[in-house]
């Protein structure tokens, strides 16, 4: 399999999909419309929405069956982003390679845009796919994607995460928080995958277990990067998270122990899937490209 082209197809699908949702500019609320389109086309990896595509094909179903569930992800994975980058929480200046939205359009606006793409990705959630008998697993659909990113999930590992700063975290705080800050939103994204696709409640299960650990291992190699990489690489300002003392894995353990627990999460993860036979090139590759990136 050509992966990169996969890749290339992939995000090509999802970008359209993305405007083809997104609010148009103009009228009373243009600024809020112009500052959330900002955000979600400055670029960035698509590798959430691609993992709901991946996960659904795995299942057996056509991926286009899920694009706007994919696109759904983006939209919150994209709030999450303006607001961490907000002063009252990273405070950072660049982010995908280009000035932070509340830099570019002030912070009142930055919040308003995130407030708005967390609600539109709800929207889009609970309308599609369309169809009555389809009812059932967007209803599923929105109660996994609410679960990864409250307080069970990515709102509660930020809150900790902001905590990390403060109060030193062992081993188990940071796994804890490091699973509900990243992993949540990526098991969330490999379930609706599989919802999608009509997966049975224990492939969904796999799944979940699957994205669990590739958010896990994600976030490890993001530390990493942030150690390790320039600006330009990053697309966003590096070594603040050691500025910050916030919990990470190489504070704790060290880069190079950092780099073999994140390959041995996605090994054991991808060990896991296909032992269910669920495992298709395009999810180990995937699984593969969470540690090895340069940005």
């Amino acid at each position: 399999m050509d992966f990169e082209r996969y890749l290339a197809d992939r995000k090509q699908e999802v970008d359209r999909t993305l405007l083809r949702l997104l609010p148009e500019p103009g009228g009373p609320a243009g600024t809020i419309a112009e500052s959330m389109r900002y955000a979600v086309t400055a670029g960035g990896k698509r590798l959430r929405p691609i993992l709901v595509l991946a996960a659904c094909e795995a299942c057996g179903s056509a991926p286009r069956r899920a694009l706007e569930p994919a696109a759904s992800v983006e939209f919150l994975h994209t709030y999450s982003l303006i607001h961490d980058d907000l002063p009252a929480m990273d405070d950072d200046d660049l982010r995908r390679g280009r000035p932070t939205v509340h830099r570019a359009f002030g912070e009142a606006e930055a919040i308003l845009a995130g407030d708005a793409l967390h609600t539109l990705a709800f929207e889009v959630l609970a309308s599609h796919p369309a169809g009555a008998g389809l009812g059932h697993r967007r209803a599923e659909a929105v109660a996994v994607l609410a679960r990864a990113a409250g307080v069970a999930g990515m709102v509660g590992g930020q809150m900790a995460d902001l905590e990390g700063e403060r109060t030193p975290v062992d081993g188990d705080g940071l796994r804890w928080i490091h699973r509900h800050k990243t992993g949540a939103l990526f098991a969330g994204s490999a379930e609706i995958g599989a919802i999608h696709a009509g997966a049975a409640p224990h492939e969904r299960e796999a799944f979940h277990e699957f994205g669990m650990a590739l958010g896990l291992a994600f976030q490890i190699a993001d530390d990493v990067l942030d150690r390790t990489s320039t600006a330009e690489q990053l697309g966003k300002t590096p070594g603040k998270d050691e500025r910050a003392h916030k919990a990470t894995y190489p504070a704790l353990y060290g880069v190079d122990a950092s780099r073999s627990e994140a390959a041995r999460l996605v090994e054991e993860a991808s060990a896991r899937l296909d032992a269910r036979g669920l495992l298709s090139e395009p999810l180990r590759a995937l699984a593969d490209l969470t540690v090895h990136r340069s940005r």
